[in-house]
């Protein structure tokens, strides 16, 4: 089935950045940081999730699959199937830092979450 674009299935990443992200319970987990986007194929790879810290500092960077997470519109924010505990362990780098996003990592990141890596 193709799937029509709309005025509201599109957004501006700039619109996407401090969004909220909730685990199915309805707890926040943390806010969009920034979008990781493909060079060769102009799809968004990751949204780098800011969590932990307080009032902004100290938080670290945890890059969820963009396919992991979905709109939930009367949560106005983004859903992943992730508890706190899970993100204990979860890749994540601290916001002075910047991971070299390779295939390695990919990987990585995608297999933590379960995500096929393509």
């Amino acid at each position: 089935m193709q799937t029509v674009n709309t005025a509201s299935s599109i957004i501006s990443s700039s619109r996407v950045n401090g969004t909220n992200v909730y685990n199915p319970a309805g707890e926040k987990l943390g806010s969009i940081d920034s979008l990781m986007l493909d060079k060769i194929t102009g799809q968004v790879r990751y949204a780098v999730m800011e969590f932990g810290g307080f009032l902004g500092l100290g938080t670290d960077l945890y890059p969820l699959p963009w396919n992991s997470l979905k709109y939930d519109p009367n949560q106005g924010g983004y859903v992943v199937s992730v508890s706190r505990e899970q993100l204990d362990n979860a890749p994540r780098y601290e916001s002075n830092t910047w991971p070299d996003y390779n295939d390695e990592y990919g990987r990585r990141v995608n297999d933590y979450y379960g995500v096929p890596y393509v």
